[in-house]
């Protein structure tokens, strides 16, 4: 599984692609397979996003989690602090991560 990934350009909040916008939650985040450098090349022309990325990830029943650790972190936030975590009130939201 990819994921196209990258910041914001208004707020530099990170962004992933969601096959027709971009969402700040990881969940929202849809498959882009081999187009994810032509949707990151074009998405980059709009911009409306920063620097946007393909990474790998793996479907999980919560939705896609991002394989490597610096995205691990940009989806949801600190390892070490779960009250830290995008979604602070989901007591799993942190679980997967370390």
């Amino acid at each position: 599984m990819k994921l196209l990934t990258g910041n914001d350009l208004a707020t530099g909040d990170v962004t992933w692609w969601t096959g027709s916008g971009w969402s700040r939650h990881v969940e929202d985040a849809v498959d882009v397979g081999e187009l994810g450098e032509a949707i990151a090349h074009a998405e980059e022309g709009t911009r409306r996003v920063n620097a946007p990325y393909v990474i790998d990830a793996t479907e999980t029943p919560q939705g896609p989690r991002p394989a490597h650790i610096k995205d691990r972190v940009r989806a949801l936030g600190p390892t070490v602090r779960p009250d830290l975590t995008l979604k602070p009130a989901d007591p799993n939201a942190g679980s997967w991560v370390i």
